[in-house]
């Protein structure tokens, strides 16, 4: 489905799966849990299948990663 199929503005309801998501309820868009700025679906790329979260790019993935696990903050 592309952003432009019926879902309007709507904010999807996404489950995260390990490589990939399932849409559980239609929209063009989900939220990043970390800045809150919509995501279009079509580029939704990162995402936690342990805490169900999306993110915007690499960085903010990374660094929810480092703030929920701070032990991987210490390089060895």
């Amino acid at each position: 489905m592309n952003r432009f199929e019926g879902s309007g503005a709507r904010e999807a309801r996404i489950r995260y799966l390990d490589g990939d998501f399932q849409v559980m309820a239609p929209g063009a868009f989900v939220r990043c849990a970390v800045t809150g700025q919509e995501i279009p679906l079509d580029e939704l790329k990162y995402w936690s299948v342990a805490r169900q979260e999306p993110y915007i790019n690499a960085d903010v993935s990374l660094a929810r990663e480092i703030e929920e696990n701070p032990a991987l903050r210490v390089r060895k």
